[in-house]
C-alpha cells in the first residue's frame, strides 16, 4: 500500500514552432537533463539513421567491459565499406583512438574494430547493442550493424536517436569523446582530426554529437546543447538545412524556457511521524504557461515500515516527468 501525498497542482504544453522538414523525415527537441520531449515532428517514426549509429556503437562498447587497451585491425574492418579513418589490416591500434574515430570522423571501419574486440565479430557486438537498446527502452530501435550502413531491418527513431546521446552524455568517457574538438593521432599515422559536426567547433553552445548521411536516410544529425545551465539534445532525420534548423531549435529553447526549481532540497513533514529529505533540488526547464501547472506527488511505502525510501514525483499534463527518490525517516 502506498500514501500518495499531493504537492501541487498541474498541466500545460507549450509547442515550440516547428522546423521545416521533408517528406518521411522527423524532428525532435528533449531537455537533456531528464528526455522530456519539448517538441518535434513524428518523434517515433521508424527511419533510418545512418552514422547516427555510432552513438549507440561507442556507448555499448564502452559499457561492455571489453578491455580497452589495443586491439589488432581484422582485414574484415580494415575493408568496410564507406566512410574510414583508413585502418590498415594487421595494425595495432587503441580502442581509445578507434573510438574518437568512431564518432569524430565516422569511420566504419574503427566501427567494425571495436565490434570485433568486444563481441567477438559484428554479429556479436550487434547483439549486445540490441540487448542494450531494450535495457534502455529504446522501443523504436532495431541494429543489423555498428556502423549505419542501409539496411531495410535497420531503423531508429528521433526520439531514440536523441535518447541514445541522452545516456551516452551521462557517462563520463563517452562524454568527453563526444565532445572532442580536436584529437591528436599517435602510431603509425600520425595527425590531427577535426570532429565532422561543425557546430561542435563553430558554435559555443553545441557541446557534443554526430553527424550522418546515407542516400537512403538522407542528412542525420544528433547535436547536444547547452546554455546558462539549459540543456537540450536535436534530432532530425532526413533534413538537408540541418545545421541552420539545429541552431534555431535550441535558440528557440534557450529563449522560451527557464529553469525552474519544482522542489527545493530539504526535508518535508509529510504524514504524521514521517519525514521525508530530498537529497537535490528537483529542476525543470518550463516555459511560461508551463510554470504554474505542475503536478508532484510523493509515494511512500505504507506496507514496509521499515522503508527507508519513497519517490517523488514530478508530472506535467498527466505524464510523469522526473522522479527522486527521498530518504525517510520515521519516528
Amino acid at each position: 500500500m502506498l500514501a500518495i501525498m499531493m504537492l501541487c497542482v498541474s498541466i500545460g504544453f507549450m509547442p515550440i514552432p516547428s522546423a521545416t522538414a521533408a517528406v518521411n523525415s522527423s524532428w525532435v527537441v528533449i531537455d537533456a537533463d531528464n528526455g522530456r520531449i519539448l517538441d518535434g515532428a513524428n518523434p517515433h517514426d521508424q527511419l533510418p539513421i545512418a552514422s547516427l549509429t555510432k552513438i549507440w556503437t561507442a556507448l555499448t562498447f564502452i559499457e561492455s567491459g571489453a578491455p580497452q587497451k589495443e586491439t589488432v585491425i581484422s582485414p574484415l574492418a580494415a575493408s568496410a565499406e564507406g566512410s574510414s579513418i583508413y585502418l590498415e589490416p594487421g595494425s595495432t591500434v587503441s580502442t581509445d583512438e578507434l573510438l574518437h574515430g568512431l564518432m569524430m570522423r565516422s569511420g566504419n571501419d574503427a566501427a567494425m574494430a571495436l565490434a570485433e574486440h568486444a563481441g567477438g565479430s559484428e554479429e556479436g557486438f550487434v547483439q549486445l547493442m540490441n540487448e542494450q537498446a531494450d535495457l534502455y527502452g529504446l522501443k523504436d530501435t532495431h541494429f543489423t550493424n555498428p556502423s549505419g550502413l542501409h539496411d531495410e531491418k535497420h531503423l531508429s527513431s528521433a526520439y531514440d536517436t536523441a535518447m541514445m546521446l541522452y545516456f551516452g552524455m551521462k557517462n563520463k568517457k563517452f562524454k568527453k569523446i563526444a565532445s572532442t574538438e580536436h584529437y591528436t593521432r599517435k602510431g603509425t599515422q600520425p595527425g590531427v582530426w577535426e570532429n565532422k559536426h561543425r557546430l561542435i567547433t563553430s558554435d559555443t553552445d553545441a557541446v557534443a554529437g554526430k553527424t550522418g548521411f546515407t542516400k537512403a536516410a538522407g542528412r542525420t544529425l544528433a547535436t547536444y546543447f547547452e546554455k546558462n545551465g539549459k540543456k537540450v539534445i536535436v534530432v532530425t532525420l532526413n533534413n538537408g538545412n540541418d545545421w541552420n534548423v539545429h541552431k534555431s531549435l535550441a535558440s528557440q529553447v534557450f529563449n522560451e524556457y527557464t529553469i525552474v526549481t519544482v522542489a527545493k532540497k530539504g526535508e518535508y513533514a509529510v504524514l504524521p511521524g514521517i519525514t521525508a529529505y530530498l537529497k537535490k533540488p528537483i529542476k525543470l526547464l518550463l516555459n511560461q504557461e508551463e510554470k504554474s501547472k505542475v503536478s508532484s506527488v510523493m509515494r511512500i511505502p505504507r506496507s514496509d515500515a521499515h522503508s527507508s525510501f519513497g519517490q517523488w514525483i514530478v508530472s506535467l499534463d498527466q505524464e510523469q516527468v522526473v522522479t527522486s527518490e527521498v530518504e525517510l525517516k520515521r519516528e
